[in-house]
């Protein structure tokens, strides 16, 4: 027996142990009745937690269903079942603080990520890629062990997938994007037909093989002109970097008359514009000038923008068809990345109303307290670059009026501050019309969601604030975000107390 072997055989023994002892206790003590209470409240809107396999693995199945209906009047799950990246699986991420539950260790070094579920081959035929089953809890099927429980109660299951992949996955470097230069990427070119049949194929396998109610798909990437002009607040700025220059954007080019030279040409001189610019080498004309100048003689740098646009949505939507496929009642949602919400650039390229068409439910990112820290960074990432003759509290304010954001905290407060719960209703309010009762608006909740060590964290107040001013502006429902295994206990129960308050 290796040493793998023996460390996923102790990690089923852990879960399977901690699962018993959970139900057992249920069995003999209050919780039970206590659940059963809850479990018959069934609120008319959606009330979702995101959370990963390590969770129930820690804390028991029985356990933290009885936590989520207890503290969070949750009744949906939305169960993180394929991704390679940490933000939506795994315990807390490392240099966080742990919360009050659950394993105190830091899986850093044993987090490798995967289908958390069962892959099934004959789906995934058409597939460069083929779905591993995630190693790190031994041959535990998450999806299989926790449907039934939830089931149970009366609960509704989504699985989650995220387009986020490990360098070293087998078939990652063939369907892998090009950049700039023509150097591979880790990320999975959308136009590939490989990439669509893997996206598809694991929709199909989780909704064939499990009764499910639905997908939540995750995919945060933008396009080359954000990307170039790191207009985001998470990213660095590496303009030569930019993707996706491949054959299959190339044929999709010629397909919609888009003359993929140029185009090429046009990031080339937009690479040359952004470099000089942190380097503070100011065109004689400023730098925004200069910006808009190289959008009037290559219109193709905005067109190549919205090809990867179109390439996303293509995705989505061929997703959403295998899923109908399988049953005509199950759902599908789609992710809103944050930067819709303070990027005014971005927001241009995401039509709510087409979105819905694409989609039963949206889950719009509003996530108030990591809001400060990430308005702020955007702000100094676009100040940096296309805007850098503005000085940045002017560059705020401008901004914040075009986006109707006059309340939020000035910039060297922005970050502690966070964003205040009349953010949470605004952005949810301006989902509700732009999808025009098309499809569902889910606000998500951020409870703990890591921040730096002087921005602001979730509160209890806080949380309870958020949640009630998403529901007071009518969303249909929420999503308490990013996982549990980040989440504060009480902050979970004042969510809870918000939503049971707006119920009463």
């Amino acid at each position: 027996m290796n040493m793998n072997t023996s460390a996923q055989q102790v990690s089923r023994r852990r879960f399977l142990t901690t699962t018993t002892g959970a139900i057992a206790a249920t069995v003999v003590g209050p919780t039970l009745i206590r659940s059963t209470a809850h479990a018959a409240v069934k609120p008319a809107k959606t009330i979702g937690i995101q959370v990963g396999a390590v969770s129930f693995v820690d804390e028991g199945t029985e356990r933290v269903l009885d936590i989520f209906q207890e503290r969070g009047a949750v009744n949906t799950i939305f169960l993180t079942t394929f991704t390679y990246g940490r933000g939506l699986a795994g315990r807390q991420i490392p240099g966080q603080p742990f919360p009050d539950h659950g394993n105190q260790e830091s899986d850093e070094k044993s987090f490798h990520g995967g289908n958390y579920a069962t892959p099934h081959p004959g789906f995934y035929k058409d597939a460069v890629l083929k779905p591993s089953h995630a190693p790190e809890h031994g041959e535990l099927d998450i999806v299989a062990t926790v449907l039934p429980a939830v089931k149970k109660r009366g609960m509704k299951l989504f699985c989650s997938i995220e387009d986020v992949f490990r360098a070293d996955v087998p078939g990652v470097k063939e369907v892998a994007e090009l950049d700039l230069q023509g150097r591979k990427t880790g990320t999975l070119c959308l136009f590939h037909p490989a990439v669509r049949a893997f996206w598809t194929g694991l929709a199909t396998d989780l909704c064939k093989s499990y009764d499910i109610d639905g997908i939540l798909f995750f995919n945060e990437r933008n396009g080359p002109l954000l990307n170039a002009l790191g207009a985001s607040h998470f990213q660095s700025i590496a303009s030569a970097r930019v993707t996706c220059f491949c054959e299959h954007h190339q044929r999709a080019a010629r397909e919609r008359g888009i003359d993929f030279e140029r185009a090429r040409q046009g990031y080339h001189r937009l690479d040359q514009f952004v470099q000089a610019a942190l380097q503070g080498q100011r065109p004689s004309d400023g730098y925004f000038v200069e910006f808009w100048r190289l959008l009037v003689e290559y219109p193709e740098i905005i067109l190549w923008d919205r090809l990867f646009d179109e390439a996303k949505h293509l995705v989505l939507a061929e997703v959403k068809g295998v899923v109908k496929a399988v049953r005509a009642e199950l759902r599908v949602g789609f992710h809103i990345e944050h930067v819709n919400s303070f990027n005014p650039i971005f927001r241009a390229t995401r039509r709510y109303d087409d979105l819905a068409t694409e989609a039963d439910f949206l889950k719009v990112v509003v996530y108030n307290n990591c809001g400060g820290e990430r308005y702020a960074n955007f702000i100094r990432n676009i100040n940096s670059t296309v805007f850098r003759d503005v000085p940045r509290d002017e560059l705020l304010r401008f901004n914040n009026h075009l986006l109707n954001y006059e309340q939020e905290a000035a910039l060297p407060d922005l970050a502690n501050a966070g964003l205040s719960p009349d953010y949470v209703a605004r952005e949810t309010k301006r989902a509700l019309q732009g999808v025009q009762g098309q499809c569902k608006i889910l606000s998500g909740i951020d409870i703990g969601i890591p921040t730096g060590k002087e921005s602001r964290k979730a509160s209890p107040d806080d949380t309870y604030g958020a949640v009630a001013a998403a529901l007071k502006a009518g969303a249909d429902g929420l999503i308490y975000s990013r996982k549990y295994s980040e989440m504060r206990l009480a902050n979970l129960s004042a969510a809870g107390r918000a939503v049971r308050g707006f119920r009463e």
